[in-house]
């Protein structure tokens, strides 16, 4: 358990630096590239408090919010793509 712990802590402290890229990102594509790495940590910290839960149940919205991820990352991707010069 408190492997599982320090997991959470050191997510945690790399959702702080995907943050900091949100708000200083100086291109678009950067603070697309720092969304989809927050999302991706997002959902490695759910996924690893379900195993320090025991809650199975945790793992269908892992697998869910991963599908919506990849759909999204494509989305920001074209988006990203439109808007340069």
């Amino acid at each position: 358990m408190l492997l599982l712990d320090v997991v959470l802590v050191v997510l945690a402290l790399s959702m702080t630096v995907v943050l900091g890229r949100l708000i200083v990102g100086p291109t678009d594509a950067d603070r697309a590239a720092a969304l989809d790495h927050g999302f991706f940590v997002f959902l490695a910290a759910v996924a690893v408090l379900a195993v320090r839960l025991d809650e199975p149940g945790l793992l269908d919205l892992v697998l869910t919010g991963t599908l919506v991820s990849f759909l999204a990352t494509v989305a920001l991707a074209r988006l990203v793509h439109r808007r340069r010069p």
